[in-house]
């Protein structure tokens, strides 16, 4: 995995510059939706920050198996003052009281490497795996907000597609409504026709007022997504020519998912990282050892508890440390069996992300596949529906068919319609979400999606 191509990469300055302070009446691309994303979503922001953390938490395990030096240092005043209980001027040497004030400064220099430590070992390989667990996690932020984004943008297009379609159905139904009103006026429409004709005519009107409010409603969630105001995604230039279906089947698909897979990677590391904090715990039973180089000096100003000569003492040391542990309260003990439980909670979830990604690697590829086919489905079903509704009206016109029967057949022709725009616009979202089930997703996948926009 080649960590360059998804970490940390930045918005330009200049093109953020251009996005925020772009005319609102310009669209934005895809592309230019999700860049801007990057640098005001949330949710994506706090994943960097945690890979960071992620990073230097890794880094600390190298405290355990490095050396480590240390500076002490002292510095004592002391009033030394002697009253012995009887005084004996005469003895060899003299027995008498005596006061004197004196300064002691003291410095060491210790340098400890550790020779033998199973547990920093242990944590050390953490470290390594932590790491590689971080990029996974960053890397599946990313991955989200590629989606997200995506989601966002077409659901505005869709709304925008339901809108201009239930008015153009609003305004057909008004035409048909005029057309039986006149036709009643002469004698040759019942009132039936009126009454269906005004009937579709609120519905239409209850729809609009509906599909204007969605509309509002995913607009606003683009906005919130990628951090603009009044945000106006760019339509598709031809809607008939769409993404190509896969050309690998599913299994290959599959097995993709199982090496590229964030979520996989991350259970995977998960375990690595459980079977090693086993091998810290079992470490507590063993017992480690240290080299230890110490050099140290006392400087005794105006001299000790002993002269008044003033001195120097300086004790270069090294050693071995070796620390065997005896018994400590049963704790390692139990510390290693709750380290083996949670090794096989670990080893359940590696294996639950296996089959979940499995699942939403088959799910995302047939859906695709039936997406593409339920598009031409939809195109030779609008074909259909326009046919019988030109064929409805040329029979109402001349008395064979009813009004019923051409409102029927526009509101058939108009919901097909519908149903074909946001069929389109879920193949585009679903070619990404395959690709995300499958870990590959990345955000050069947007521009082929994006080369399908108007200029």
């Amino acid at each position: 995995m080649s960590l360059h191509r998804s970490l940390f990469r930045a918005l330009p300055l200049t093109a953020a510059l251009v996005l925020a302070f772009a005319p609102q009446a310009q669209a934005q691309s895809l592309m230019e939706m999700y860049d801007a994303a990057r640098g005001y979503d949330a949710g994506f922001i706090s994943a960097k920050a945690q890979f960071e953390a992620n990073l230097a938490k890794a880094n600390q395990t190298l405290g355990g198996i490095l050396p480590n030096i240390a500076l002490a240092a002292s510095a004592t005043r002391t009033n030394f003052d002697y009253r012995p209980d009887v005084p004996n001027p005469g003895a060899t040497p003299p027995v008498v009281a005596s006061q004197r004030l004196y300064g002691t400064g003291a410095a060491a220099v210790t340098l400890t490497q550790p020779i033998y430590r199973p547990a920093a070992w242990a944590a050390y390989r953490q470290g390594g795996h932590l790491l590689q667990q971080a990029a996974a996690q960053y890397e599946a932020a990313e991955q989200d907000l590629l989606i997200r984004v995506s989601q966002a943008y077409f659901d505005v297009l869709t709304a925008e597609d339901s809108l201009a379609l239930v008015q153009a159905q609003k305004t057909a139904v008004a035409e048909q409504l005029a057309s039986a009103q006149r036709n009643f006026e002469v004698g040759t429409a019942t009132i039936t026709g009126v009454r269906d004709a005004q009937a579709r005519y609120d519905l239409a009107n209850a729809q609009e007022i509906a599909g204007d409010n969605d509309l509002r409603i995913k607009r606003l969630a683009l906005d919130l997504a990628v951090g603009l105001s009044n945000a106006k995604p760019k339509r598709l230039a031809n809607s008939i020519q769409l993404i190509k279906p896969p050309t690998e089947d599913v299994n290959t698909w599959v097995s993709l998912s199982e090496t590229s897979s964030p979520a996989i990677r991350q259970a995977q590391l998960g375990l690595e990282i459980a079977s090693l904090e086993v091998n810290k715990a079992t470490a507590g039973h063993k017992p480690t050892l240290d080299a230890q180089v110490s050099y140290g000096g006392v400087r005794n100003v105006d001299g000790s508890a002993t002269t008044a000569v003033p001195s120097h003492i300086y004790n270069p040391s090294a050693a071995l440390v070796l620390n065997v542990p005896i018994f400590a309260g049963l704790s390692t003990m139990y510390r290693v069996k709750e380290t083996v439980a949670l090794e096989d909670k670990a080893r359940a979830d590696y294996e639950n992300a296996r089959r979940t990604t499995a699942q939403a690697t088959r799910t995302a590829y047939f859906g695709l596949i039936a997406g593409l086919s339920q598009v031409k489905a939809y195109e030779a079903a609008e074909a259909s529906s326009q046919s019988a509704l030109d064929a409805n009206k040329l029979g109402y016109s001349v008395g064979v068919n009813i009004n019923i029967d051409v409102l029927n057949s526009q509101s058939q022709l108009y919901q097909t319609k519908r149903d074909l725009a946001k069929a389109r616009y879920d193949v585009l979202v679903t070619t990404l979400k395959l690709r995300q089930a499958a870990g590959t997703l990345t955000p050069a996948d947007l521009q082929p999606i994006n080369d399908l926009l108007t200029p």
